[in-house]
């Protein structure tokens, strides 16, 4: 598998080229300072590294057990629960009477106290620096320190306001699941986790980002996904090295084996029905805290066609729909292309009343056909970009009414021709067909160079163009995978599910070069059919 990152060698020989990056990143990482054994020394400093936030709760207890014991209370507000906090860790330091074994030296012993007898939570860890102290109040976490001891211990209190789980926005079924991942990755991995019951469902945390410190979780189930792809995944991750994440793509830039491509090497969804099966295919899912899309790699072209929903409903629909994707992909792709090179240059290709009936439309246009679809294109995206940007109550009728109101204007103008106008609007609806947005963004990119190709050698640059655009395709890889298998290359037992979907009884195997190991699905065909007792009678 070939290595996508590559050092960055120093011109001048003789300084460090990693000097500036560890600089950088000192400025911003905790320190690994060790505790105080006392608290208002601890708590000083922590007020002196948060410049006294508002948001940082220091709460003081005096504890008597054997002779007056000093806690504070540490956390976030609006990361942490309060109903936790008050209920599970401050009612429990309350109620902590004076113990008759714990009266000869209660400064040490008091932590393990509260950690084993008294502090009803869960999932409590031990603490010992500041770097850990500020990981915990920050991830939502309560920290309790205790005077005349140097340690601490951090107990799982993590809650605030955050969004429930909805039905996703931009991958709407008819069939299906309603729900949809949210920005908490705790509870994105458990709506994984609901569907795939599994033990062997392993999850691998990486912290990227040297001031956000954004959590990064990889799901795989381990056994069926390729050992080399984990590990390509996980390089990749730590090799990362900038000050903020705010979302997957900033990881999907990261990771991506091509830069200069426009197909994507990874797709996303916001579907846990969708990741669950591509984690049983033998995917990778990556989760990013805070954002709703988690990225699936290595994929293929092919699975860029396919919906979740293709594998809900009967076999023959979910067939007939993979192949109307895939031809609505290429007239999003090409149609304003083929009108320009046979208009232009092919017009004996057309029927001759067709023929006259686009001559008369185009008399009293005064643009070639190029400058024509170029205008329209450029007006349709225009449209397009401000409905989406425009409040949701109004953007879908602001473009709506601006494309019908600028079309008959247009056309009435005699800037455009009618003929123009329909090629535009099927051109538009048919790159809205797509599954994925990614592969509709790549059409929307690769037809203004088929329209330039088109413009300039007719039908000969739209072949010219469709051939360089294959051979692209055939070298790209996605984490080692070929982009366009099982066609490139052929697998034979692939084909079950790439172009067309055959029904699930018949769906023996895994696609065998993702997985590569334990591909089967079924141990046997189970054809349905009537039982004996039915044919008897």
């Amino acid at each position: 598998m070939r290595p996508f990152f590559k050092s960055k060698q120093d011109s001048s020989g003789d300084s460090n080229p990693n000097h500036d990056k560890n600089e950088q990143s000192s400025e911003f990482n905790m320190p690994e300072t060790a505790l105080s054994k006392y608290l208002d020394v601890n708590v000083q400093m922590i007020k002196e590294m948060t410049g006294d936030s508002s948001d940082i709760i220091i709460r003081r207890l005096d504890q008597a057990l054997g002779k007056p014991v000093h806690v504070a209370v540490i956390y976030t507000d609006g990361l942490a629960d309060e109903q936790i906090i008050n209920n599970s860790i401050l009612k429990s330091l309350m109620q902590i009477q004076a113990d008759a074994d714990c009266s000869l030296d209660p400064p040490k012993q008091v932590l393990g106290w509260i950690k084993h007898r008294f502090l009803a939570i869960g999932q409590v860890t031990d603490i010992d620096t500041m770097k850990k102290l500020f990981d915990a109040i920050l991830a939502g976490n309560t920290v309790i320190l205790v005077d005349g001891t140097a340690k601490g211990i951090s107990a799982s209190s993590a809650g605030g306001e955050q969004r429930g789980v909805d039905e996703p926005q931009s991958q709407t079924v008819i069939r299906g699941p309603r729900e949809g991942f949210t920005e908490n990755l705790r509870i994105n991995t458990s709506l994984i986790r609901r569907k795939i019951k599994n033990p062997n469902l392993w999850i691998v945390d990486r912290t990227i980002g040297r001031v956000t410190q954004t959590n990064v979780a990889v799901m795989y189930i381990h056994g069926i996904a390729s050992d080399n792809v984990v590990q390509e995944i996980l390089q990749r991750l730590d090799r990362i090295d900038i000050d903020s994440v705010l979302e997957s793509g900033y990881i999907e830039e990261f990771i991506q084996d091509a830069t200069f491509t426009p197909f994507p090497t990874l797709t996303n969804s916001e579907r846990p029905d969708a990741i669950a099966g591509a984690i049983l295919e033998g995917k990778v899912a990556i989760l990013v805290d805070g954002s709703p899309f988690v990225l699936i790699a290595p994929i293929t072209i092919f699975k860029l066609f396919q919906s979740s929903e293709d594998y809900y409903q009967k076999f023959d629909i979910a067939t007939f729909l993979r192949l109307m994707r895939i031809i609505a992909f290429v007239f999003s792709m090409l149609l304003p292309s083929l009108y320009i090179a046979i208009t232009t240059f092919h017009q004996q290709m057309l029927p001759t009343t067709l023929l006259i009936s686009l001559a008369a439309q185009r008399e009293g246009v005064p643009f070639p056909a190029f400058v024509e679809a170029l205008a329209m294109e450029i007006t349709f995206e225009v449209l397009r970009e401000a409905g989406v940007r425009m409040p949701r109550a109004i953007g879908s009728a602001i473009s709506i009414v601006g494309a019908l109101v600028l079309g008959q204007a247009a056309v009435q103008a005699g800037l455009v021709s009618a003929a123009m106008v329909i090629i535009v609007a099927f051109t538009a609806i048919a790159g809205f067909v797509a599954p994925s947005v990614s592969l509709s963004n790549s059409a929307r990119l690769l037809r203004f160079g088929f329209m330039l190709l088109a413009a300039t050698l007719g039908l000969f640059g739209i072949i010219a163009g469709l051939m360089a655009m294959l051979i692209h395709l055939a070298g790209l890889r996605s984490f080692g995978i070929p982009y366009l298998i099982p066609l490139a290359p052929f697998t034979t037992s692939d084909q079950k599910d790439s172009l067309v979907r055959v029904p699930w009884w018949a769906m023996l195997k895994r696609p065998t070069l993702i997985s590569q190991k334990n591909i089967k699905r079924q141990k046997s065909i189970q054809k349905p059919s009537p039982s004996k007792d039915e044919q008897e009678q």
